[in-house]
């Protein structure tokens, strides 16, 4: 079969919602080069450093890259997703020089492109990433190993608002506790909060492809008996309120539902945000104020930040 490169040249404010638009395209994933990682200093213990080549590195910017299948209705494909994209300056993100570019591969190099990107990846004190391709051992007995396989999912669990939120639900779900995923994409956070003993989870997202997705990873860390998955726009129709609700979505997004999650957030308990530029950190932390939230953190890592709010004890 005959694949499609789709590389796009943007901005790191633009990865997450130019991913999604790929998503929504037909993409299974992204792989995203940004030049940033030629300077991060970090330590080869968990097998997930390699040598960079700068030459795969744009120098101004990041690359979002996404595989199609070669087919008739590819060129229209191609023609959506730029009008998608350049829309999003209606939303006042910066897509940088938004230069999109198409070329062809054959399947296999499509699969060894995957593997190049995607390695196991230690997260935080608890928890890896691994791609279902490795044999990974762990290091220690606590630590917990979430399996992703960026064929079938979207995103690969290591984007800093995904790393935040995981991060976060280390510190705020306890056993026993109930969870709401708004936006769950691959699934990972739900499968984060299950492996923290969450009692249950639910996990919702607006697009069908991400259910299902989310699906075959759940049962892929055999957590199915806690987390279910449904297509769902944001928090509509949910009524059963949550110790903690997480929404890894775009900042503009947030502020549209954070009087519904006050609601659906039970006294005392927390609602965690990711998915925000620091540009707009503090126009998403006056919201969940004015709906009645207390700001317990503010979590940054490179552009990005995550925020850890209360609702009160009655």
């Amino acid at each position: 079969m005959k694949w499609s490169e789709i590389s796009i040249h943007t901005t790191n404010e633009a990865i997450e919602p130019i991913s999604n638009i790929l998503h929504e395209a037909g993409a299974s994933g992204v792989v995203i080069e940004d030049p940033g990682e030629l300077l991060k200093d970090r330590e080869d213990q968990f097998g997930e450093i390699y040598e960079l080549n700068p030459e795969d590195y744009p120098d101004t910017g990041v690359m979002v890259k996404a595989y199609l299948p070669v087919n008739s209705f590819l060129a229209e494909t191609v023609d959506g997703i730029k009008q998608e994209v350049s829309n999003l300056v209606s939303f006042n993100i910066d897509i940088g020089k938004n230069k999109v570019e198409v070329s062809e591969v054959n399947e296999e190099d499509w699969a060894t492109a995957w593997k190049k990107y995607y390695n196991p990846v230690k997260i935080s004190s608890t928890f890896t990433i691994v791609p279902t391709w490795e044999d990974y051992e762990r290091v220690s007995s606590d630590e917990l190993i979430i399996e992703l396989d960026p064929g079938m999912a979207f995103g690969t669990g290591t984007h800093p608002t995904t790393v935040m939120c995981i991060q976060a639900l280390e510190r705020t779900v306890v056993k026993g506790d109930t969870v709401i995923d708004v936006g769950t994409g691959s699934g990972v956070l739900s499968i984060a909060a299950a492996l923290l003993e969450a009692q249950s989870v639910h996990a919702l997202d607006l697009d069908e492809v991400a259910v299902k997705s989310a699906e075959e990873n759940i049962k892929l860390n055999h957590v199915e008996n806690i987390v279910t998955v449904s297509e769902g726009n944001l928090l509509s129709g949910t009524s059963e309120p949550a110790d903690v609700i997480v929404a890894n979505i775009l900042a503009e997004v947030i502020l549209t539902f954070t009087d519904d999650a006050y609601t659906l957030t039970k006294p005392g308990g927390t609602f965690i945000t990711s998915g925000i530029i620091k540009q707009k950190k503090d126009l998403v932390k006056d919201a969940l104020r004015a709906s009645g939230f207390e700001i317990d953190e503010v979590m940054t890592m490179e552009d990005w930040v995550a925020i850890i709010a209360t609702r009160p004890e009655e």
